[in-house]
């Protein structure tokens, strides 16, 4: 049986029931405390007690995870000790944080891959010319028709739009308050095609459309789970002639790119994503760019 580390638990339980963080960050935070207390009993460092921990130790713990771990991997990880280290000073467990100050390698922030309009539309249509083709059932047709239209109308996370209820939604407003990452609450519009796909869906299938009952379900009217849409996703990318490396997140890359594309504030796109920092959405700007530069390196002349 593997040795209790001190403090984890509880941790653990602070991160999921106090600062309501999805289980993917518990996970990911507990697996980074695990890894560096594993480093430091393989140097024989480590003393049960992460008051005993210093700088040395977590830079040379940096300097062997990044042999090993991309560096996205590494970033998260130290953000994960970061915090628990935070965590434990609060709780006077700790004087000082070992990894306050540690450099990182510097990430690479790769453009987001997104669709164009005309490859949007394509996918749009897929369940229905699926279903018409006799490929696909009815409600499967009008349910996923529903699911893009929502994804890529309201820029929404698949998280977001596996928990979205019914009451959550006002149609008369064309908007659904959707909660985000943090437990924080947003306004998104979803735009009249969405209303009235989600319209047509409950009154075509005569589902129950109460206050806490999903907006998207399966034919049993269970809540379905961000998987289940991944997979939906592959199969009208597939129809559509479209890459199959596209993901239900990249359907909001794509919100995002178009709407900056037709001349959207970039902060009122902020707002609509629920970034909680301009720098995160500024990252559509440089799409936008790269694609003027394209067409211009394209057909101008002097290019």
């Amino acid at each position: 049986m593997p040795e209790t580390i001190p403090h984890l638990d509880a941790f653990c339980d602070h991160l999921a029931l106090e600062r309501r963080v999805s289980p993917y960050t518990v996970r990911n935070y507990r697996v980074a405390v695990e890894n560096f207390v594993g480093h430091l009993r393989e140097a024989g460092k480590w003393k049960d007690d992460f008051a005993t921990v210093s700088p040395i130790q977590a830079r040379s713990f940096l300097i062997e995870a990044g042999r090993r771990k991309a560096r996205r991997t590494l970033h998260n990880q130290v953000s994960g000790l970061r915090a628990f280290y935070l965590y434990l000073r609060k709780q006077g467990h700790v004087a000082t944080n070992p990894f306050t100050g540690l450099s990182l390698p510097k990430l690479d922030r790769p453009l987001p891959k997104f669709l164009s309009e005309s490859q949007m539309r394509s996918l749009l249509n897929a369940p229905i010319l699926l279903w018409k083709d006799g490929q696909f059932g009815e409600f499967e047709a009008f349910r996923d028709s529903l699911i893009l239209e929502l994804l890529y109308g309201g820029g929404l996370r698949v998280s977001e739009l596996c928990g979205l209820n019914h009451g959550q939604v006002e149609l008369s407003q064309g908007v659904a308050r959707v909660v985000g990452k943090g437990r924080k609450e947003r306004l998104c519009p979803l735009g009249p095609v969405a209303v009235q796909c989600l319209k047509v869906f409950v009154q075509r299938f005569d589902l129950e459309a109460a206050i806490d009952a999903p907006v998207v379900c399966t034919r049993r009217g269970r809540r379905m789970e961000p998987r289940q849409i991944q997979k939906l996703l592959k199969i009208h990318l597939a129809a559509a002639g479209l890459p199959l490396d596209m993901t239900p997140h990249k359907l909001r890359h794509s919100f995002a790119t178009h709407m900056l594309d037709e001349g959207a504030d970039l902060r009122a796109v902020q707002e609509l994503l629920g970034h909680a920092n301009l720098s995160t959405t500024q990252i559509y700007t440089h799409v936008s760019i790269a694609r003027l530069k394209e067409a211009h390196k394209q057909a101008h002349p002097r290019a």
